[in-house]
């Protein structure tokens, strides 16, 4: 009993998502997982999960987030609608000049926030207005639609099955591999650990945990095969994820971050730079929300004036249902993923049983609300402890 209760507590959102696409999947009578569905989740919350990695990064800090995600997404969205769509411009320039305006802006709030020390949520907050009239001043108030196809194929094709099999072959050998890289990885970080004299988690927690996400993997993979196989997002969603998870987990400036959030007081005395830390982690957040804002406007083959309303709060959600702390110094990029996952099944089963908008934001409002609740209870447990 007491392993259980060790093995769903260190995996509580975990299975937290595995029983909410349970019970979706039993209220929409199977919908839910239907081959088409699962490629439109991944599809309508790609976004998310590229937005919420960066928003990792900012409250890993110490708290901080950022509220001008949204607006960015929607202003560089507009400025890729204006070069590749009126201006015909090459989408191989294109490209590059909306992700250095993402940088720039990163370059511009992380200035005021990490070198003058104007609190995140004031410059953010003013980003969130002055990049939404922005939006308005390029697009006019009027929606650029119609891109060009090279563009589109980029975001929103399929990866092509060179089995040419009456299922998509390509896809089910992937989610294998896939597994068995996960495996490995799994295996050999515990003997790394171990040899180490760290501290691991339980046998058994660790093979239920893997047998658990390897099962969840190919039944994506079996579903996409039935379907049109790997979509083009979901590769550029696992470079995010992977990318972003080496750092965090496997490079110095990466392990800076938990240490700011952790003290930033104790961190500035070891040597760290902090103000540096802190102006990368809102730059970087500026880069991911221009790669966001490309995803989008390809999905919707359109940039218009309110792209990009609320995304900020999926992010934010993503991260806290995720386990990041709200006072920052813990969090991760796999926590991250599947909160997003949640959110994306949340959105999507409240959708397909037609329950209306306002009711879905209160919903994922109290979601959000008992995620922290929950952070902020287990700490004092402990302090007490």
């Amino acid at each position: 009993m007491g392993k259980a209760k060790e093995i769903l507590k260190k995996n509580t959102m975990l299975v937290a998502l595995l029983v909410v696409t349970l019970l979706f999947t039993i209220l929409t009578k199977g919908v839910l997982l239907y081959p088409a569905n699962i490629t439109n989740l991944i599809s309508q919350n790609g976004y998310v999960v590229v937005l919420a990695v960066g928003m990792l990064l900012c409250i890993l800090t110490g708290g901080n987030i950022d509220l001008s995600v949204g607006s960015i997404v929607a202003m560089v969205g507009a400025l890729a609608g204006t070069l590749i769509v009126n201006h015909h411009m090459s989408t191989w320039l294109a490209i590059p000049i909306c992700l250095a305006v993402g940088i720039l802006i990163g370059i511009w709030q992380g200035f005021w926030i990490a070198y003058i020390r104007i609190p995140a949520f004031i410059v953010t907050l003013a980003g969130m207005l002055v990049w939404r009239g922005v939006t308005l001043s390029i697009l006019g108030g009027l929606t650029i639609s119609k891109f060009p196809a090279n563009y589109l194929n980029l975001f929103n094709s399929f990866i092509p099955d060179v089995f040419k099999g009456k299922r998509n072959i390509l896809s089910i050998i992937l989610g294998a591999l896939i597994c068995v890289v996960y495996i490995i990885l799994q295996l050999s970080g515990r003997i790394k650990k171990r040899k180490k004299g760290y501290q691991v988690e339980k046998q058994a927690a660790m093979i239920l945990k893997i047998i658990v996400i390897s099962v969840v993997i190919m039944a994506v993979a079996i579903s996409l095969a039935f379907n049109k196989g790997i979509p083009m997002i979901l590769i550029l969603l696992g470079i995010v994820v992977l990318v972003y998870t080496y750092y965090t987990t496997k490079t110095v400036p990466g392990r800076y971050l938990y240490a700011m959030g952790g003290n930033e007081k104790a961190a500035k005395l070891s040597g760290i730079n902090t103000n540096k830390v802190l102006f990368l982690a809102y730059v970087n957040m500026a880069f991911l929300s221009a790669v966001a804002a490309l995803m989008c406007v390809a999905r919707f083959d359109s940039a218009a004036p309110t792209a990009g309303t609320n995304y900020e709060l999926d992010a934010i959600g993503s991260c806290f249902i995720g386990g990041a702390s709200a006072y920052g110094g813990i969090g991760t990029v796999a926590g991250v993923v599947i909160g997003a996952i949640f959110m994306g099944v949340l959105n999507n089963g409240m959708s397909i049983k037609g329950v209306d908008s306002d009711m879905q934001k209160l919903v994922k409002g109290l979601v959000l609300l008992a995620a922290v609740a929950f952070d902020v209870i287990s700490k004092k447990r402990s302090r007490i402890a």
